[in-house]
């Protein structure tokens, strides 16, 4: 059976420090570049307002995922409530924004991990991870214990703050940021803050600088490395050669892409005047005309 890193990390006693260091920062909460600087431990709340309990909507073996996650027997995916982002176009509003879920211990999280590994998943993959790394570095330790091994995939909006990715160097096998926007403007209108494009464009470097480029073994699975998502946004075409040219040129031609088109505006962006539409097929195209101009060999459609 494959063995992730993580599981050198806990053998070592390396993983429990970096649980134990983790929870202390709850306390004066430096997660994401918010920078809340909240007690969550005493039950202040800042932007994602997320307390020190760890809140999910569910946990399944997940077929949607890009194929080299999902394999024959799915991603073992693991949704947590809240976010740390406010996107008005969000499609998970009632998970990411309205907190739907149930509260779960850490005893139930490393629970949940083993049991998604028996069902055969292929990763444990964490969407909207950032503002609970330290509940889920503690329920690895304990997983580990029980026999976790598959790899661990870090499935996030890109809005992560450096010291919470230096507690994941070598835990996290597979990261995949989505990268939004690198407009500030956009990312405050859109999003809630101006601090994204920088932020991303950080958290990615130190992603690719800790795993590299996307490793694809003999079955077709993605076992380390970098995958980016990039939703193609109406009317944001300088964002998205933006966001191409700086995967090419700061990560690798290798990089491997998803460039998606599926957009669909639902709540308030439904009567936004620029993001109230789907992508045009020519927006569409000249994304991938993009991708192809900077050499970027993996760029994907899903």
């Amino acid at each position: 059976m494959f063995n992730a890193n993580y599981v050198r990390l806990h053998e070592e006693g390396e993983l429990i420090k970096r649980a134990e260091t983790a929870k202390a920062m709850l306390r004066q909460c430096n997660l994401c570049p918010h920078n809340c600087g909240v007690d969550r431990t005493a039950g202040e709340k800042g932007v994602c307002r997320a307390g020190s309990e760890v809140r999910i909507s569910g946990a399944a073996p997940h077929f949607g995922e890009e194929r080299v996650l999902t394999g024959s027997s799915g991603s073992g995916t693991v949704f947590f409530s809240l976010c740390n982002l406010h996107c008005i176009f969000c499609q998970n509003y009632e998970i990411s924004h309205l907190g739907h879920g149930q509260v779960v211990s850490v005893d139930r999280l490393a629970d949940l991990f083993i049991r998604l590994q028996h069902r055969g998943c292929h990763n444990i993959n964490l969407v909207s991870p950032t503002h609970y790394v330290p509940q889920i570095l503690s329920a690895l330790c304990l997983a580990v214990d029980l026999g976790l091994r598959i790899p661990l995939v870090y499935n996030t909006g890109g809005f992560d703050s450096l010291e919470a990715l230096a507690l994941l160097d070598g835990v996290v096998d597979i990261y995949m940021p989505d990268i939004k926007f690198f407009c500030e403007s956009s990312s405050e209108r859109y999003l809630g803050t101006r601090l994204y494009p920088a932020a991303v464009r950080e958290a990615v470097t130190v992603m690719h600088r800790q795993v590299g480029d996307l490793v694809i073994d003999s079955q077709g699975l993605a076992t380390r490395g970098l995958l980016v998502r990039h939703l193609i946004m109406p009317d944001h075409a300088k964002d998205t050669e933006a966001i191409l040219q700086f995967l090419a040129e700061s990560m690798s031609t290798d990089t491997y892409v998803n460039i998606m088109a599926q957009y669909s505006p639902s709540r308030q962006a439904k009567s936004d005047g620029v993001i109230g539409r789907i992508p045009s097929s020519q927006e569409i195209m000249a994304a991938h005309q993009a991708a192809s101009r900077f050499g970027l060999r993996r760029a994907r459609a899903h």
